[in-house]
């Protein structure tokens, strides 16, 4: 019996083996070699092919045939598995021989069949989520993004790839949706490196492209004169997105998000830049996928507040105090990106990004393939985007390289901008952006010079000098100030 039961299990581990020691020489051996070449072309393709792996993870027909055959080959496993035994199994035993091999081929069975269909359910829930999140590009409509995608090399002849993040709260209790957080992240295609560039909300007579229909409407950018400080509110950056499509629905064209094309063109004015996709987080969902991640890690350099109206004189009830690399699960995070009483719009944008940061370093393999299952659900209800299927694989490899590139920080001056008064210096924004960009470090030990060292400085123009771009390692380290809100 325990002879018996040893080669069942060997014979599990070894698929086929059960089989020669049964009698079954040449069954046997070909499976075997058929598992022994599986294990091979595995660890090849893990070794030498792991980009293509992780392409073909957004590619939804590859994902389909790939839940497939891990469904085949779980079941030919079991298979192998009971006719192992039954090949060992001598014609006469006892019954209680027959009742512990039983029980063994049935434990083995429910340790292939459960992976299994734990391993299909993931790869299934990642189609669902590719499916649910991007749509082709010929099967959704946008007014703005690229007319086409070069499959083979999409950044032929982009050196650098413009994504818009938006951040609003359209919860069932509010009406319409702000988009208080507009950020874009600039990336270089080649190295990864990645600038963001933090919009204020509060940005009034934001600007439109000449060749833009909005561009007639608001020749001045999208603003008013003669108004008081509470109906200005309704002429800012964050009131944009929904204001402007109940003003004019369809002056853009055809559109399946009218409020994220018309951000995207007047941010893409407003910074000089060709902003090409957007991505827009739900902030209600947003703790969903930070609980999913387990939680991020962050330097807390000042009180945060959780709630609380400044403009009321309410305080808050709950604050998250200062402290270095502090674990915090989605509800924190949120009000950690998006916490107000007692702060200015800058040390929100800081927070903003700090959290982006955070989110990218949580994003790891092991984080990614135990916890996938939670994260693709969140992903469901969290992302909405204009970035096309057939573009996924190429975005795949693109985030490996931010991964293993620097984050940095474009930093405005609010005053020589003059971002907080009613009409900002969109000229000087742009060209504050180009330099800053230009100047940008590439992966080194030493850091590059900033600009301001390397240009010589003229007396023709206003300009300011470009905005140092920061490392998100220096802005998000622990750093408290020691005045802090309350």
């Amino acid at each position: 019996m325990p002879k018996l039961l040893g080669f069942t299990l060997l014979g599990a581990l070894l698929p086929g083996l059960g089989l020669i020691v049964g009698g079954r020489r040449k069954l046997g051996a070909f499976v075997l070699t058929v598992f022994f070449a599986l294990v091979g072309l595995g660890v090849y393709v893990g070794l030498t092919r792991r980009d293509q792996v992780l392409a073909a993870a957004v590619v939804p027909s590859r994902l389909l045939m790939t839940s497939v055959a891990i469904g085949v080959l779980g079941f030919l496993w079991i298979v192998v598995i009971v006719a192992s035994h039954r090949s060992l199994r001598p014609a006469t035993g006892g019954a209680g021989g027959r009742v512990a091999g039983a029980l063994l081929v049935g434990v083995l069975c429910f340790a292939i069949a459960a992976p299994s269909a734990i391993g299909v359910q993931t790869v299934l829930a990642q189609r669902t989520l590719v499916q649910d999140v991007f749509q082709g590009q010929g099967e959704s409509k946008s007014a703005t993004r690229p007319t086409t995608v070069n499959v083979k090399d999409p950044w032929e002849d982009r050196p650098r790839l413009n994504l818009l993040l938006l951040g609003g709260d359209d919860a069932p209790s509010r009406e319409g949706v702000r988009t208080d957080t507009v950020i874009v992240a600039s990336i270089d295609t080649k190295t990864g490196n990645t600038a963001l560039i933090s919009m204020p909300r509060n940005l009034t007579f934001m600007p439109f492209p000449a060749d833009s229909p909005l561009h007639k409407i608001y020749p001045d950018g999208f603003g008013k004169e003669g108004l008081s400080l509470d109906g200005r509110l309704e002429w800012m950056l964050t009131a944009m997105y929904q204001n402007i499509p109940d003003a004019h629905p369809g002056i853009l064209g055809p559109s399946d998000n009218e409020g994220a094309d018309v951000v995207k063109q007047s941010v893409g004015e407003a910074t000089g830049l060709k902003i090409d996709y957007y991505l827009q987080v739900n902030l209600t969902s947003f703790p969903e996928i930070v609980d999913a991640l387990g939680g991020i890690t962050v330097n807390v350099n000042e009180r945060v507040a959780m709630g609380g109206i400044s403009s009321a004189g309410i305080p808050p009830k709950e604050w998250i105090e200062p402290g270095p690399k502090q674990h915090l699960d989605g509800r924190h995070a949120l009000w950690f990106a998006r916490g107000r009483y007692g702060a200015d719009d800058d040390q929100r944008q800081v927070r903003q990004r700090c959290v982006i940061k955070a989110i990218v370093d949580r994003a790891d393999p092991q984080t990614l393939v135990t916890k996938y299952k939670a994260i693709a659900k969140a992903g469901q209800h969290l992302l909405r985007t204009d970035i096309p299927q057939e573009l996924l694989p190429a975005m795949v490899q693109l985030a490996l390289k931010v991964k293993a590139g620097t984050v940095s920080n474009v930093t405005l001056d609010s005053e020589k901008l003059r971002l907080k008064y009613l009409h900002p210096d969109y000229a000087a924004l742009r060209d504050t952006v180009q330099k800053a960009l230009e100047s940008t470090p590439a992966p080194a030990t030493t850091p590059a010079p900033t600009p301001t060292t390397t240009r010589k400085p003229t007396t023709t123009t206003t300009t300011p000098p470009p905005g140092p771009t920061q490392n998100l390692t220096d802005a998000c380290a622990y750093n408290p100030s020691g005045d802090q809100p309350n």
